[in-house]
């Protein structure tokens, strides 16, 4: 399980880098329009916020301190910057996940982030479906806003 998980949380934070790289013009990283109210870079920021918490400070014990709200108020970070910072959380992630001792997937997670105690193994799932579901979204999103300027 843990290698299956280390393989999808590298691949999927891969495919969060590419995306960004895609980018033709970077000020449209942080475009919003009438229905999208998260730009591409502050969806990001939040990916890389959310598993820098909840894997590398809660897991890993990395230090790590988490601000949920700049995640969503910064703007006009550079692109190049964006990208490290995923290249930073995509090692921290498989640094982490490759020293979790495979018994400590059935173990409960240290926080209580929903209404519920969960297991380490149900959270790591349900980490990469928001990385997944949010990734999704920074797609749409370049393909729409990300318009050629004439």
């Amino acid at each position: 399980m843990i290698e299956s998980l280390r393989s999808l949380y590298n691949r999927d934070l891969n495919k969060l880098k590419a995306e960004i790289e895609a980018y033709q013009h970077e000020e449209n990283l942080w475009k919003t329009d009438k229905n999208i109210s998260n730009s591409a870079g502050n969806l990001c920021l939040h990916l890389v916020g959310n598993l820098s918490h909840f894997i590398g400070a809660q897991l890993g014990n990395t230090g790590y301190v988490r601000h949920r709200e700049l995640e969503f108020s910064l703007k006009d970070i550079p692109k190049a910057e964006l990208i490290e910072k995923i290249e930073a959380t995509t090692i921290i992630v498989d640094s982490v996940l490759s020293q979790l001792p495979e018994e400590a997937l059935k173990e409960e997670y240290p926080l209580v982030v929903f209404e519920d105690k969960m297991t380490t193994d149900f959270f790591l799932i349900h980490l990469i479906a928001h990385l997944d579901y949010h990734l999704g979204q920074i797609n749409y999103h370049r393909r729409l806003l990300d318009l050629h300027h004439e």
